[in-house]
């Protein structure tokens, strides 16, 4: 396949990544900490339920679409190359940051019920909606360089 070819496949990956972060910030994490106990665990629940299974193809389907691009841009197209290289390692670190600190709250939230929700739900509900915001802030750079790279 060409240059252009992947650059197309790993843009539109990309921006599905992208709407799956922003999707759920715009519509309900930013307004999380005015619900209470109930609304956040069934709202919880169903997040982790619909997301996680779709994030956990579409994240690395789309960082690997990006190899391809930085394997045949690097020695032809070095601006590409740079950009690609960049966007890729922001998607990078919004994977990390899923893995290290998002991950392992969902999975917690997952179990929780009415019954066990521990006494700190509000802290941990706080700290995922802050690295939430990074998650989409790295993800948002990350796929104007990829268009940059793309374009320019």
């Amino acid at each position: 396949m060409t240059l252009k070819t992947w650059e197309f496949i790993s843009i539109v990956l990309s921006a599905l990544v992208v709407g799956m972060f922003c999707g759920p910030w715009v519509a309900l994490t930013r307004s999380m900490n005015t619900f209470g106990p109930e609304v956040f665990l069934a709202i919880g629940h169903r997040l982790v339920k619909n997301v996680a299974p779709v994030m956990t193809i579409l994240m690395p389907v789309s960082l690997l679409s990006i190899l391809p691009v930085l394997f045949i841009s690097y020695s032809v197209q070095p601006r590409t190359f740079y950009l690609y290289s960049t966007g890729f390692a922001l998607f990078v670190i919004a994977l990390i940051v899923t893995l290290l600190v998002e991950a392992p709250i969902s999975r917690q939230v997952k179990v929780w019920t009415s019954a066990t929700q521990p006494g700190n739900w509000q802290q941990l509900r706080d700290r995922w909606g802050a690295f939430h915001v990074v998650r989409v802030v790295l993800s948002i750079a990350g796929l104007g360089l990829l268009v940059a790279g793309a374009i320019f």
